[in-house]
């Protein structure tokens, strides 16, 4: 499979076709799947029979949607950017991501910051990626704007953000924000941080996480549910750690809030009674918390009531983990795994039961809604792009700077041996990624959301 090729028909002896695995074919033109067909019901003229690249049996599913990943470009694209992180990306078999509103400088808080993150982004991605905005305060005017031009939706933050230039938002701009939303079919995304203060030995793990218990983040959603079920606005909570909330999330729901919420890797991968001291690279935010709160977790995945897996990929230059001196409460709280998603979850997933389609709901269907972009992406169907990873979830591999295409190697994960090795990447029909090379311009496309229930036109730029 050569990187930058188009691939017209793709046959494996294991495709997930609706519900089961089996022998296929897919048909692709014009960058969409237009048919999958049985093995046995492909003819072809003579002379097409080398249009055909036959896999054998390696596993062909939908592209992964990381819905959640901070580029930080422009303005921080020392710790990471669009040529890295989506190259990465499609290394990983992420076929599309949505990047975060901050960490970049300008933040996507106004429409004219939005242009300059899309013009940041031109020519640089190998992967599809939309846009999401942010709320600050005062910025309640942008949104409309914003929504018009083609963003996701809007992430806010309850506390400081890490970064000065993102503020975080009070009660009153959250009714503000929500009353702008209304009508429009935005979502709004806030993430559910709240912390205490801790004068305990700032390089032990534990100090770090006791500033941060489960019942701040309760809290936080506690006021997240109440205004989702009073506006009726879609909401939608952002790496959840801590399972203590997920009665908070089921009452609402059953009340009929719109509400989705997501999780990440390292909460569902890592623990903390297995974080040694001064191990800043293990730190995130909210933190990682306990093995039965993970199995919590991991039960909530299987019943439904926790959506979606994304990366939260957030990653920073070295010297900002502050590994020489360890210190939990200085280091960025942030961690690297975009390329590492589909691995880490099925490593642990296959041994819990979960299937192939179950990893295709959490990684691919729900982020897909989530976004407004399931009418062309996260599903193996006609009509849809031909967004595909050919992998093989039995083949392990050990993670090493030499296979991390993050800018910035720094990752928990090193040294880890995970299941699931990605063979090649498709987006819209073209190869990106194929055994460790990448096609030799990038190939992917910025994505602009209509709203459903938008009643105004999408700017002329973002057509």
């Amino acid at each position: 499979m050569i990187p930058g090729s188009t691939i017209n028909v793709l046959r494996s002896q294991r495709v997930l076709c609706g519900n089961d695995i089996c022998p296929a074919v897919i048909l692709i033109k014009d960058g969409k799947i237009k048919s999958i067909l049985p093995e046995t019901a492909l003819t072809l003229d003579a002379g097409e029979t080398e249009k055909v690249v036959d896999v054998g049996s390696k596993l062909i599913i939908p592209g992964i949607i990381d819905c959640h990943v901070h580029v930080n470009e422009p303005g921080r694209t020392t710790w990471e950017g669009y040529w890295t992180a989506t190259q990465a990306a499609a290394a990983g078999g992420v076929t599309t991501i949505v990047d975060m509103p901050l960490n970049s400088i300008p933040p996507t808080t106004t429409l004219e910051n939005l242009r300059d993150k899309i013009q940041a982004a031109e020519g640089k991605c190998f992967v599809d990626t939309a846009f999401w905005g942010g709320v600050v305060p005062g910025n309640h005017w942008e949104l409309r704007p914003m929504i018009k031009a083609g963003v996701v939706g809007f992430k806010c933050f309850l506390i400081h953000s890490g970064v000065d230039e993102f503020p975080h938002v009070t009660d009153s701009d959250l009714h503000v924000t929500l009353e702008q939303l209304k009508g429009t079919g935005s979502v709004l995304l806030v993430s559910p941080l709240l912390s205490n203060f801790s004068t305990s030995d700032p390089c032990e793990y534990s100090t770090f996480l006791r500033s941060r218990p489960d019942t701040m983040e309760m809290e936080a959603i506690r006021t997240v549910t109440q205004l989702c079920l009073r506006y009726q606005v879609r909401c939608h909570i952002v790496h959840l750690s801590s399972a203590q909330a997920l009665g908070l999330i089921q009452e609402a729901r059953l009340a009929g809030a719109p509400l989705t919420v997501e999780t990440t890797h390292h909460y569902l991968t890592l623990c903390a009674e297995n974080i040694p001291p001064r191990a800043t690279q293990f730190k995130c935010c909210p933190p990682i918390r306990g093995k039965a709160n993970q199995e919590q977790l991991w039960s909530a995945l299987k019943s439904g009531l926790i959506d979606m897996v994304v990366s939260d990929h957030s990653p920073c230059i070295p010297d900002l983990k502050t590994l020489q001196t360890g210190d939990f409460f200085q280091a960025w709280g942030g961690i690297s795994s975009l390329q590492l998603g589909l691995s880490l979850f099925w490593t642990t997933a296959s041994n819990k039961g979960f299937s192939v389609l179950d990893m295709v709901r959490l990684l691919c269907q729900k982020p897909a809604e989530l976004c407004c972009l399931d009418n062309q992406k996260g599903s193996l169907s006609p009509g849809h792009d031909a967004d595909l990873v050919i992998w093989d979830p039995d083949d392990e591999f050990e993670v090493k700077d030499a296979n991390i295409f993050h800018k910035n190697k720094l990752t928990p994960y090193l040294g880890c041996k995970l299941r699931g090795v990605v063979y090649a990447t498709v987006v819209r029909g073209k190869i990106v990624y194929s055994q460790g090379s990448f096609s030799p311009q990038p190939l992917g496309k910025h994505l602009f959301i209509t709203q459903p229930q938008a009643n105004e036109e999408q700017s002329s730029f973002a057509s």
